[in-house]
């Protein structure tokens, strides 16, 4: 327990009960041990649970406050930091609650909650559960189609022996003692403005009221296992790598009867052999032959749906770009393709036979060039594009 108790649920020091029930939450769900793969899952998970019993208690909390953490700690070993806490700070209601740097008039954020809201008792609500996320990879021919795949994913889920409730359905319960039922307890503080009560949620029965005698085997009494599911997920035409797909209700489940959350698919798009994808226009090489270039030709070209034709015309340069429109990816949610541009680049051969080198030799003759065909005229013709 070394790590300082905001830091654990990664809370400021100011937070209200409300954001450190719902961090402890979060931690929860991440760390149980049901739940996680973290080989730490068990020890994050108790010190979680510590950090949110302390900071939940007005009491504790004004206590770990004043000590700091470590005096806090050992204080807590000799059992003096037991309802109270008079015996390791001298506290006895807020006369030391006015130490620790807080100044003639307390610590008034406890007041400004009080009468503006931010007192407990708002985690007895329905709440939605946390939104998931996961990754899939796809071929380009998929994103160009659009594709139903098949998606396995490891999630929380409800726990199907409780219910989510957390304990067997015929176990004995009672009321909770500390608060009576209510699932809120009341604190008094005397302060420079007078008397002022806070309303918090209990931290014993966890704002239901009741105390059950067992709790699930199953969850260990947090309502949540580990599931595996294989979901069917709609692959949109013209997805980009890295767009993000969101399946509404396929997260995490809500607490207290709320909804599910969400489950995020980042979607990953693998490169292709023969395009590069620049949003919905794509980019292509061709090569082309010497002669092709020079007297022009009729060339296929692939595309994502087929190969197509195209006028080579002639004196084509290498390096040159044609365009065939609306031959590139659909446009997501909106109408139409990209384009394809297609950039031819001249082959030089690597070796002819002699009919072929007479007729270079003849070429370069006629353009008044006095070159012998072995001795770098391919060269020649090659640094020239």
């Amino acid at each position: 327990m070394s790590e300082d108790f905001y830091e654990v649920l990664g809370v400021s020091r100011d937070a209200s009960e409300d954001e450190i029930q719902e961090a402890y939450r979060e931690k929860a769900r991440e760390y149980h041990p049901d739940v996680s793969d973290d080989p730490d899952a068990e020890e994050k998970f108790k010190k979680a649970k510590k950090a949110k019993e302390v900071l939940t208690d007005e009491e504790q909390r004004q206590m770990y406050d004043q000590l700091g953490h470590d005096r806090y700690v050992e204080a807590d070993k000799h059992g003096a930091t037991d309802n109270g806490g008079r015996g390791a700070g001298g506290m006895g209601g807020m006369g030391g609650g006015m130490g620790g740097g807080q100044g003639p008039f307390g610590d008034m954020s406890d007041i400004f909650e009080t009468f503006f809201g931010g007192g407990g008792g708002g985690s007895s609500r329905p709440r939605q559960g946390r939104d998931l996320r996961t990754g899939l990879t796809i071929d380009l021919e998929d994103a160009y189609h659009g594709v139903e795949k098949e998606l396995n994913v490891t999630r929380p889920d409800t726990c199907p022996d409780c219910n989510g409730q957390g304990h067997p359905p015929d176990t004995d319960s009672r009321q909770c003692p500390e608060c009576n039922g209510q699932g809120q307890t009341t604190t008094v503080q005397q302060t420079p403005m007078g008397r002022v009560q806070q309303r918090q949620t209990c931290r014993r029965c966890e704002g239901e009221g009741t105390i059950y005698d067992e709790t699930c085997s199953t969850c260990r009494g947090d309502g949540v296992v580990r599931e595996d599911a294989s979901l069917s997920v709609e692959i949109p035409a013209g997805i980009e790598d890295g767009q993000t797909l969101r399946m509404e209700r396929e997260g995490a489940p809500g607490e207290r009867g709320g909804p599910k959350g969400d489950l995020l698919i980042e979607v990953s798009v693998r490169d292709h052999p023969d395009f590069e994808r620049d949003g919905a226009d794509l980019h292509h090489q061709e090569p082309i032959s010497f002669p092709q270039a020079v007297f022009g030709d009729t060339i296929e070209v692939p595309t994502v749906d087929g190969a197509v034709e195209l006028d080579v015309p002639e004196g084509t340069q290498s390096g040159e770009t044609f365009r065939l429109s609306g031959k590139g990816m659909p446009r997501l949610r909106r109408r139409g393709n990209g384009d394809l541009y297609v950039q031819v680049q001249v082959v030089t051969p690597e070796s002819l036979n002699e009919d072929q080198r007479d007729a270079l030799e003849a070429f370069a003759e006629a353009g008044g060039e006095e070159v012998e065909v072995e001795q770098g005229f391919f060269e020649k013709i090659k640094s020239s594009f």
